[in-house]
């Protein structure tokens, strides 16, 4: 994985970074983000009953897809900025929720460089176009412009 200054990343501006691995989200990631959040509403968790619904089976919670974007960014092919120390989230501009994650489906993360600012010495600010891919579908998950900081 390439490193790259943050002064360099700022010409990356505009750009596709990259993309990550295919992750499988399967049942049993399902359940146990239902677990961790309560949401048992039975689309995510009712094999039988989510068979009756327009969706044919269970469905990832949209929670659950946009909770994946710091696994797919760390096993993505982005260049790195280096000497990072921290990174945190800061928030979201837009999430749009725009097709169901069916359990067993396979989705993976693109991602495009909007922003990228100093803040102050060594703080950084990014906004990313976060768009998750379904294997095999047309339309994306989700698509997001995510912000996080990172600090060198």
């Amino acid at each position: 994985m390439a490193e790259i200054s943050p002064q360099d990343m700022t010409a990356k501006v505009g750009e596709i970074l990259g993309s990550s691995e295919w992750i499988t989200v399967d049942q049993d990631m399902i359940n146990k983000f239902a677990d961790a959040t309560g949401d048992h509403q039975f689309i995510h968790i009712d094999e039988e009953k989510a068979k009756l619904t327009p969706f044919g089976g269970t469905i990832a919670h949209g929670f659950l897809t946009l909770s994946l974007f710091p696994l797919m960014s760390a096993k993505s092919n982005m260049p790195r900025v280096a000497g990072v120390k921290m990174g945190v989230n800061y928030g979201g501009n837009k999430v749009r929720f725009l097709a169901p994650v069916r359990a067993g489906k396979r989705v993976r993360g693109h991602f495009k460089l909007l922003e990228l600012t100093e803040k102050r010495p060594g703080q950084w600010q990014q906004t990313l176009e976060f768009t998750v891919e379904i294997e095999g579908e047309d339309k994306p998950a989700l698509m997001a412009e995510w912000i996080s900081q990172f600090f060198v």
